[in-house]
């Protein structure tokens, strides 16, 4: 069976190692297949790989890196996330989004909630004791997005495929 392809906000390598840190020590290990990410889009049909190694590219080199912030946690029911604000990644996503329209899929066409996941598929009262324990240590901060990364789906893990720097100018 082919494996969909993922498309990620790469984090900035300080918030990554900071988030990679508190998803290493509250996710399940056995589950824990990924370091901390921005998911953009979960599935995108093996089919698109030509297209989307060709249009995301093009898309990264015209746009500056999208600024974000880090605005607190996000209750995931049974995990918890850090929760970000990014009108700039959104509207990027929406212009992605419009250029796939047809080929994105039920999950893909639910209302975008940026945020990194730290802890997943555990049960609420895990997940709310964290919430407790991380609220008064999250601090907001800001920070920029630099590239779009496409990953393809390997059951679990993930395989790098295309790494696309933002170069642009213009915000989107």
């Amino acid at each position: 069976m082919a494996q969909p392809f993922i498309v990620t906000a790469k984090l900035p390598p300080d918030m990554h190692n900071w988030a990679d840190a508190l998803r290493r020590k509250h996710f399940p290990p056995e589950r824990n297949h990924l370091h901390a990410h921005v998911t953009m889009f979960h599935a995108f049909a093996p089919s698109l790989l030509g297209e989307l190694c060709d249009f995301l590219p093009r898309v990264a080199r015209e746009f500056a890196p999208p600024k974000a912030r880090v605005i607190g946690l996000m209750n995931l029911g049974k995990g918890t996330a850090i929760r970000l604000e990014s009108p700039e990644l959104l509207s990027l996503r929406a212009m992605i989004a419009d250029h796939f329209h047809g080929s994105l899929t039920e999950q893909d066409l639910h209302e975008p909630r940026p945020h990194i996941t730290i802890q997943n598929k555990v049960t609420r009262k895990e997940a709310q004791a964290l919430q407790s324990e991380l609220e008064p240590q999250i601090e907001e901060r800001d920070f920029v997005f630099p590239a779009l990364e496409l990953h393809r789906y390997l059951g679990g893990p993930w395989e790098a495929v295309k790494r696309m720097p933002f170069r642009g100018k213009a915000r989107p």
